[in-house]
């Protein structure tokens, strides 16, 4: 004898409690694998994250996943928190800033747009955080392999989806980025410098975001991060 589903109140239940023990977002299919059978986690999702507008934790929606997280405007509220730092180099911050604005991306366009070789320790790094994974291989010639921004990446920074990252201008309005003049051959310092086939990664020094040049961060001509 089949029984009917839940009512949708009692859903919501079930999924928020789910959420609320999980270490990791989860997807609709996640949540249909858990809650039993005829259940409609899709709607049980859309109440609830109703339900929550306003409080202080929010559901949100993360990639394809959803996640319970504490609303954007009581984050100075886990100030006291305990942190483990970890600092990346500015080859590593230059790179993933290429992964997320122009993802999917190869390594060798990684390196062509930085001017210099990106060593394996910049890519194993990004890896090792869960912030970068390998997309799709290129149907090009040694189909080499693609990179992409992860879940875990865009849960970290409180964005639903790469289409969210700021563009040039937000950037500089938040004083993320400094204005400088670009090479003397009309081109950025970064791409400028790609003529030395000697530097790589290992030669360069720690930096910080202000350091970026601005061509990293361009926008594609719909407006939106550069994608393929």
């Amino acid at each position: 004898m089949r029984f009917p589903p839940p009512p949708i109140e009692e859903q919501e239940r079930m999924v928020e409690a789910v959420l609320f023990a999980s270490a990791r977002p989860l997807s609709l299919r996640d949540l249909a694998e858990r809650l039993p059978r005829g259940c409609d986690p899709a709607e049980a999702v859309a109440s609830l994250r109703r339900r929550y507008e306003g409080r202080g934790v929010q559901l949100m929606r993360v990639g394809e996943a959803w996640a319970i997280r504490t609303a954007p405007d009581l984050g100075f509220l886990m100030q006291n928190e305990t942190l483990e730092e970890r600092r990346l180099s500015r080859a590593a911050i230059e790179t993933l800033a290429i992964i997320a604005y122009h993802q999917p991306v190869t390594r060798a366009e990684i390196e062509e747009i930085r001017g210099v070789a990106v060593s394996r320790g910049t890519l194993d790094q990004l890896l090792e955080m869960e912030w970068v994974r390998p997309g799709r291989r290129r149907m090009t010639p040694g189909r080499p392999v693609t990179f992409v921004v992860t879940e875990g990446f865009l849960d970290h920074f409180g964005l639903e989806s790469a289409r969210d990252l700021p563009g040039l201008s937000d950037l500089r309005a938040a004083g993320l980025l400094e204005s400088r003049p670009p090479g003397q051959d009309g081109m950025p310092d970064l791409v400028a410098r790609g003529g030395n086939e000697h530097m790589d990664d290992d030669d360069e020094p720690a930096g910080r975001i202000d350091d970026f040049d601005d061509d990293l961060f361009e926008d594609d001509p719909q407006g939106q991060p550069g994608s393929d």
